[in-house]
């Protein structure tokens, strides 16, 4: 009769958990509009891998003003992708994608503590790629794509002096903002994709060469090499070829 009991709490616990678990989880799947080459859309494509999200992919051809469109606008005035539909909640800023979907599904907070401090760091890391890694890159490699202009060393110059800050800030760290893989970590392993698949020789920098090395192990179950690389080989033919 006791372990009858004891088998009936557990038996409880386990369904109730699982119930909560399942809750945790979107009514129909989000509807993400994105293109496969760019770089933000493949890093919310694999933080929903990671977390076990089904996604709903709407392809958005920017290239011949599909985010142009009286609807799009309608839906985000910023014509930008990615550009989430979570049920009728519309939400762009790949960034604030990734926190929104850890914090409205995630099953634990490791991808983005809850705890201030360790929150706070994420966010730098985050604020980080978006205004001075992601962005250097972006002033190195954009002007090529769009506009066929030659390699500019003052732009590497800054985009390299960016790679030792984060080689700075990986000291002693296995990640960007700690000890666990975080949503910064996913976001700035897409520039440093960028990167690879641009031939960019960033190896003088031990830190950032070992933990993409780490986290390209940590994502491959998770689609990196169809998401983030094929869709760096896509992109890096563009600019190779212009």
């Amino acid at each position: 009769m006791r372990s009858f009991t004891f088998f009936t709490i557990f038996l409880v616990i386990y369904v109730n958990g699982t119930a909560a678990a399942r809750s945790r989880m979107p009514a129909q799947p989000i509807k993400l509009y994105y293109l496969p080459p760019s770089p933000p859309c493949r890093a919310v494509m694999m933080l929903a891998k990671v977390m076990g999200l089904e996604l709903d992919l709407e392809i958005t051809n920017i290239m011949i003003g599909e985010h142009k469109t009286p609807e799009f606008l309608k839906m985000n005035p910023q014509h930008t992708i990615p550009t989430m539909d979570d049920n009728g909640f519309i939400l762009w800023e790949s960034r604030a994608i990734m926190a929104y979907l850890v914090n409205a599904y995630g099953r634990d907070d490791s991808l983005y503590p809850k705890n201030p401090r360790l929150r706070a760091l994420v966010d730098a890391r985050l604020n980080f790629d978006l205004g001075t890694l992601f962005l250097r890159y972006l002033n190195l490699y954009a002007p090529m794509l769009f506009h066929g202009e030659e390699y500019n060393e003052e732009s590497a110059a800054k985009l390299d002096e960016a790679l030792g800050w984060l080689n700075s800030m990986l000291e002693g760290r296995a990640f960007v903002a700690g000890d666990n893989m975080t949503i910064a970590d996913i976001t700035i392993v897409v520039t440093l994709t960028n990167l690879d698949a641009l031939s960019y020789d960033f190896s003088a920098h031990d830190n950032v060469t070992k933990w993409f090395e780490r986290m390209k192990k940590a994502l491959e179950p998770y689609g990196y090499k169809d998401i983030d690389y094929e869709g760096a080989q896509v992109l890096a033919s563009f600019i190779k070829k212009n």
